[in-house]
C-alpha cells in the first residue's frame, strides 16, 4: 500500500488528486490536510511514501515549512504542485528540498510521471524548468536579482510584493518583527534597491506577487 499524503486548501483540488492517484496507481491510500500545521502533525504521526504540497495554504506556506518537514522526515519525498509559476517558485522550492514542481494545469499524465518517478526514488522536473537550470548553469549573466536570494528571503520578498506589512508577515512566518525587517534589509542590499515600493513594484513585474 502506497500512502500519499495531500496537501492543499481546497477539498476540490484534494478531491480530484485522490481520484486520478487512485486511477493510475495500484493500492494507493491518500491522507488529506488543508493547512501547513496539518502537514506537519500527519508527518510526525505517521509515515508517507510521499506528500503532494500546495505553496498556498492558510498561514504558513508550504514554501515556508520545507524545511521543518525535512528535519522531521528527511526521507519523506515532497512533489510541489502549485498554480504559482514554476519559473518563478520552482528552483526556490527544490532548493528547500522539494522532490520535483509542477503546475496544478499540468495534464493528469504529467501528474502521474512526476508521482511514479519520485516514489522510485528519483527528482522530477518538467522540460521547461530543466531547461531553465541547464540555462543557470551556463552562467546567464540575464538571472533576475531574486534568485540571488535565500529561500526564506525569496518567500519574504513574495509577501512585501502582496502588500503584506512587517508586522503580518512575522506572524504569518511565526518570526520578530526586528527579524523580518532585518531580512527586508538584507533583500534590499542583494536586489541593490532602497525602498519597500521598489521591491513591490519588481514583485509584480516579475508575476512574483500572490
Amino acid at each position: 500500500m502506497t500512502k500519499v499524503l495531500l496537501a492543499d486548501d481546497h477539498p476540490i483540488v484534494r478531491g480530484g488528486l485522490k481520484e486520478i492517484l487512485v486511477r493510475h496507481l495500484e493500492s494507493v491510500d491518500c491522507g488529506e490536510a488543508d493547512d501547513a500545521e496539518q502537514v506537519l502533525a500527519q508527518v510526525v504521526q505517521q509515515s508517507w511514501d510521499l506528500l503532494i504540497l500546495d505553496i498556498t495554504m492558510p498561514g504558513r506556506s508550504g514554501l515556508d515549512i520545507l524545511a521543518d518537514l525535512k528535519l522531521l522526515r528527511p526521507e519523506l519525498p515532497i512533489l510541489v504542485l502549485s498554480m504559482l509559476s514554476e519559473d518563478q517558485f520552482g528552483k526556490p522550492a527544490l532548493k528547500a528540498g522539494a522532490w520535483g514542481y509542477l503546475k496544478k494545469e499540468s495534464a493528469p499524465e504529467e501528474l502521474i510521471q512526476a508521482v511514479r518517478k519520485i516514489l522510485a526514488g528519483g527528482r522530477y522536473v518538467s522540460p521547461a524548468l530543466a531547461e531553465k537550470f541547464a540555462r543557470d548553469l551556463q552562467g546567464n549573466a540575464d538571472r533576475p536579482p531574486h534568485e540571488a536570494l535565500s529561500t526564506r528571503e525569496f518567500e519574504i520578498l513574495v509577501m512585501i510584493g502582496s502588500g503584506k506589512a512587517v508586522g503580518q508577515i512575522a506572524g504569518e512566518l511565526h518570526l520578530s518583527g526586528t527579524t523580518v525587517s532585518t531580512y527586508r534589509a538584507r533583500i534590499l542590499e542583494k536586489m541593490n534597491m532602497t525602498t519597500t515600493a521598489e521591491l513591490i513594484r519588481y514583485a509584480v513585474r516579475n508575476h512574483l506577487a500572490d
